[in-house]
């Protein structure tokens, strides 16, 4: 959520800014509201004076043992106006708050401006794709090839967009995350946690799900105790962590990682990569989440940023970094680096993680703080990004990893979970 004071003091820069994601900021709304907020004050704070002054004369015409019944009738009508005006300010800000949290972040002035992912800065690649001697297939083949990876079953269980992993394709799946986590932990200093996979409406609010993205959630009704969402990442519970808490300076910053099965609905994706694993009701992902101290967030980014591509180049895939332009970042995010792996079945860069800084804009809907060096309590600054998505993961290495047979080889890093087992034979 945007600072109220920011678009007090800059509204028309916040404006011109927001127009580049593009979002339509409704100046001439918010100026009205402005106006109403203050005009409530300005007659309350008159209607606070006028009935200390009736309170000083009431207790004047008592001493002169005169009757104060008048005066007491027109502090009595004072404190009734009082008493709606309290209700109308209460209103006034209640409709301010539901204004600001439709609004997404103000790009960081880093950001490329631009309408979509053709304007998107690529910042680098790493590797090199494969060349294949024989035509590539892509991962639904070669899941069919080795008998690990089923859509009919997982259709006819659940619908789709929707797989069934068996035998080796199961355990590699598991390995990823396994490895992934191991990395996090071990090199990168994260902490590992277990978190739940329901949340309450307040936590998707924090992150910023609630209320603009409700139709993207799952949502499982309690009956009249509201209802739960499962997550669409594990940021959410993780970030949640430390909604209204006030974290020492000392504890910055802290780094979490959680493995989770995710679940996205995927509305507006209709006829979206309906073949395969790429976009999902349910996957897992492992999640770096970082607490910071605002002045190293853009530092935190850049690490975090490397810690996800630790992996890629732990299992020897080709990718790119690019930096996402104004009209193509999430709602929260200032700024965010997308991890593209080079999948051969596609032909094509494809996003396996979004990397990214949401500065305070998360921070302020769970008010989320930490004591600054005087001791006051601050807004912390929140980033995460996938390290990574699991089952996109598991795409990259069946399909840049495969044999011209329809088998699979194992990436190095992976045989120790794999127990020794350096390859995936086709069925027989």
């Amino acid at each position: 959520m945007l600072d109220l004071q920011l678009l007090r003091t800059d509204l028309d820069r916040v404006a011109r800014r927001l127009a580049d994601r593009p979002f339509n900021l409704d100046a001439h709304a918010f100026r009205a509201l402005e106006d109403e907020r203050k005009g409530v004050q300005t007659r309350t704070q008159e209607l606070q004076a006028k009935r200390n002054a009736l309170a000083k004369q009431v207790g004047q015409a008592k001493g002169r043992g005169e009757d104060a019944a008048p005066l007491l009738a027109e502090a009595s009508a004072v404190n009734e106006e009082l008493a709606a005006l309290e209700n109308r300010l209460a209103d006034v800000q209640r409709r301010a708050q539901d204004f600001l949290a439709v609004i997404p972040n103000v790009p960081h002035e880093s950001v490329p401006a631009g309408r979509g992912a053709e304007q998107n800065v690529e910042v680098r690649r790493v590797g090199t794709p494969r060349t294949f001697d024989f035509a590539p297939r892509d991962h639904v083949d070669l899941g069919a090839a080795v008998g690990g990876l089923d859509f009919e079953t997982a259709a006819k269980i659940s619908g789709a967009r929707f797989a069934l992993m068996s035998g080796a394709i199961a355990r590699l799946h598991r390995a990823l995350a396994q490895l992934m986590l191991d990395v996090h932990t071990r090199e990168h200093g994260y902490t590992e946690v277990y978190a739940p996979y329901l949340v309450n409406a307040a936590s998707m609010f924090g992150t910023g799900q609630l209320p603009k993205f409700k139709d993207d959630l799952f949502a499982v009704p309690r009956g009249e105790l509201g209802e739960f969402f499962l997550i669409p990442t594990a940021e959410v519970p993780v970030t949640n962590i430390v909604r209204d808490a006030i974290v020492p300076l000392d504890r910055l910053p802290l780094r979490y990682v959680c493995h989770t099965p995710c679940f996205r609905s995927e509305a507006g994706s209709y006829g979206k990569d309906t073949r395969g694993m790429i976009r999902q009701h349910q996957f897992d992902k492992v999640e770096l989440v970082q607490i910071v101290d605002p002045a190293r967030s853009y530092e935190g980014l850049e690490a975090l940023t490397g810690h996800a591509e630790a992996i890629l180049q732990r299992l020897g895939l080709p990718y790119r970094v690019v930096v996402l332009c104004t009209g193509d970042m999430g709602f929260s995010a200032a700024k965010t680096y997308d991890l593209e792996v080079w999948l051969p079945g596609q032909n094509a860069y494809r996003e396996i993680s979004s990397c990214s800084n949401f500065e305070a804009f998360q921070a302020r809907r769970m008010q989320a703080r930490f004591r600054n060096e005087k001791g006051k309590p601050e807004l912390v600054h929140t980033l995460n990004g996938s390290g990574l998505a699991v089952g996109r993961t598991l795409v990259a290495v069946m399909e840049n990893c495969q044999r011209a047979d329809g088998g699979i080889d194992v990436p190095a890093a992976l045989w120790p979970y794999m127990d020794g087992v350096k390859q995936i034979l086709p069925a027989r």
